[in-house]
């Protein structure tokens, strides 16, 4: 039986600056009508998902956002088969209050909302909120609690949960969200590079992020998730990986495109990012947290998009996409620098290539 095909997600622009730190030109905008278009254009364009960032106050190149729950919800409504992931942090929202807006967005959408739980890396942004920063590897036992709490909520009556951070006594949701052919609930994705996020994948998520990544990194991440899962008897959660993507006539092009967006790189935004997510990233114990062993460049793209190496012909990023999907990539999470222009040709150039290579491929390594 042949493997599905690798499915497509971009990153909605629902926050100012576009998808690098950089001063260079960036033809996108983070206002709804811009987005509204946007979405259309990618279900249009052979896209599967979009994922609404997250950020509450202003910072780091981001001055401006829009809620990620409301501007999915709004994305959703616009589009017809788009499903839209909207992230969240736990220690900002209850899951049963989650759940409850999670059921009505995915009456609304005919079952295409899902969500991304983002267990944190910006300390400022709670501490200013008043809420209390935890350590690394609690913020991810709380978000284990979470997406348990909330899964249970979904699927079941009279849920009971006695957590160290949230506890079910006797809660039913009704309506729950739909349960299709597809998934028993909305689809659950996690994010995070470090032991703890992905032994929590394995655990209880149903699809694991991961920041930018080449080809070794991919394998050690998928091999790490693989066995958390394989130790607790469950099936490994699908692996979704992020990349920005750089198509352009000739690899020239898409090199000088590469070289100017660092070179124009904002310093100071770069440079106060990086210090927020490392010292995250540095309070895990094996020092394998999210960003550890980024580069300025790295972080340019602030999910290490560039590492991921898709930039080039439409031939050469097909190649590549189609060689990660053979190491178990199920999904590449998507940022462009110019939306519209470049989801439109990624739709014309680059995803028929994918389609024709794997169509290729023999069912052992699909």
């Amino acid at each position: 039986m042949p493997a599905a095909p690798v499915k497509f997600a971009y990153w909605v622009p629902n926050v100012s600056g576009g998808l690098v730190t950089s001063k260079i030109e960036q033809r996108t905008d983070w206002g709804y009508d811009y987005n509204r278009e946007l979405a259309v254009l990618a279900e249009n364009n052979g896209f599967d998902y979009a994922l609404s960032q997250v950020r509450y106050m202003a910072s780091y190149g981001a001055e401006f956002q829009h809620e990620s729950t409301s501007f999915s919800l709004a994305l959703l409504l616009a589009t017809q088969r788009l499903k839209v992931i909207a992230a969240v942090h736990p220690g900002l929202w209850h899951p049963g209050v989650l759940a409850k807006l999670g059921a009505t967005a995915d009456h609304l959408s005919k079952g295409r909302f899902a969500v991304n739980v983002v267990s944190g890396w910006f300390k400022g942004e709670f501490t200013a909120l008043g809420e209390p920063w935890l350590e690394h590897d609690e913020r991810y036992r709380r978000s284990e609690e979470f997406i348990t709490a909330l899964r249970k909520i979904w699927t079941e009556d009279h849920a009971e949960l006695g957590g160290d951070f949230y506890r079910l006594r006797d809660f039913s949701l009704k309506p729950k969200p739909l349960n299709t052919e597809d998934r028993p609930h909305p689809e659950i994705f996690q994010g995070g590079n470090s032991s703890a996020a992905r032994a929590m994948a394995g655990r209880v998520s149903d699809w694991y992020f991961s920041n930018g990544k080449d080809f070794d990194g991919v394998v050690e991440q998928i091999t790490d998730v693989r066995k958390s899962a394989a130790e607790v008897g469950r099936r490994a959660p699908k692996f979704g990986l992020n990349g920005f993507l750089i198509a352009r006539d000739t690899e020239a092009e898409a090199r000088e495109t590469l070289r100017e967006i660092v070179a124009k790189a904002d310093t100071e935004a770069v440079e106060g990012f990086g210090a927020a997510v490392k010292q995250a990233g540095q309070s895990t114990g094996d020092k394998k947290g999210m960003w550890q062993d980024s580069t300025f460049e790295d972080l340019v793209q602030y999910n290490d998009g560039f590492r991921t190496g898709l930039i080039g012909t439409p031939e050469q990023i097909a190649e590549r996409i189609v060689a990660y999907k053979k190491l178990g990539v199920d999904l590449l999470l998507l940022g462009f620098l110019h939306y519209h222009e470049e989801v439109e040709y990624f739709g014309k150039r680059v995803l028929p290539l994918v389609r024709e290579l794997e169509a290729q491929l023999p069912d052992s390594d699909a």
